[in-house]
């Protein structure tokens, strides 16, 4: 099977008759990606992306970014509330993704013993999910808002989706719980003048707030949680 990493050597290249049935796309860059007369028959996609203001995806003719969101927001009560400006908002959103990521650990606190550590079709397990969460939460209110360098060692970043390592699931509960708690903390006393504060983007040079890094942490929040629970689904199934 041909496997293409990272390499702008498929940037602008065209595919006529091309049969690229069951293949896999991870982490790739499609912007822009013009399919016509294509055959996408139960193609599975998923674009965190372009739910997000100013994102757009169009299906023969039809604009479905807008209805991709909203179907998501039905399906994850309190979703809709990530975008909050105002503190109110933002301790409302952060209320329900933590009331929301209690049910899932217990969730899987009755599954298997073990079921944390399960990866379905090379995604990260429930435990790596958790782990990537406290790694966020270090680089979006730890780094850039706290303007603190240290990191948990059980964090997760990109780029390790393939680690082997699992550490006592105790010991990332315990993460999780102190990186959640950090984010509370935070919103519990957060002014509409500190939202407002210049802080510094940890990936690139674009312009970030105190706001605009919790929303990153909220964004991620929902988006893992929706990873995390289809995986749990396809193990109760098995």
């Amino acid at each position: 099977m041909a496997k293409f990493g990272e390499s702008d050597d498929l940037v602008g290249a065209e595919f006529v008759g091309a049969n690229l049935r069951g293949a896999r796309f991870v982490e790739s860059d499609l912007r822009g990606v013009v399919m016509r007369g294509v055959d996408i028959q139960g193609a599975d996609i998923d674009a965190p992306w372009i739910v997000e203001p100013g994102g757009s995806l169009t299906v023969n003719g039809v604009e479905i970014a807008g209805y991709v969101d909203d179907e998501l927001n039905r399906r994850f009560p309190g979703r809709s509330e990530r975008l909050a400006k105002d503190p109110d908002g933002l301790r409302a959103a952060w209320a329900a993704v933590e009331q929301t990521w209690a049910a899932a650990l217990e969730r899987v606190a009755n599954m298997p013993a073990g079921t944390a550590d399960v990866s379905v079709g090379g995604e990260w397990s429930f435990a790596q999910t958790l782990r990537h969460l406290v790694h966020a939460i270090d680089l979006w209110l730890g780094r850039s808002v706290l303007e603190r360098e240290d990191f948990h060692p059980l964090g997760l970043s990109y780029g390790v989706a393939g680690s082997t390592e699992h550490p006592p699931y105790a010991e990332v509960l315990e993460a999780h719980a102190s990186r959640f708690g950090m984010v509370r903390d935070l919103l519990a006393t957060v002014t509409p003048a500190e939202l407002d504060t210049p802080r510094k983007n940890p990936h690139s040079s674009s312009p970030e707030t105190t706001g605009s890094c919790l929303r990153v942490i909220l964004g991620e929040g929902w988006e893992h949680y929706r990873f995390a629970t289809r995986d749990l689904d396809t193990l109760d199934t098995h």
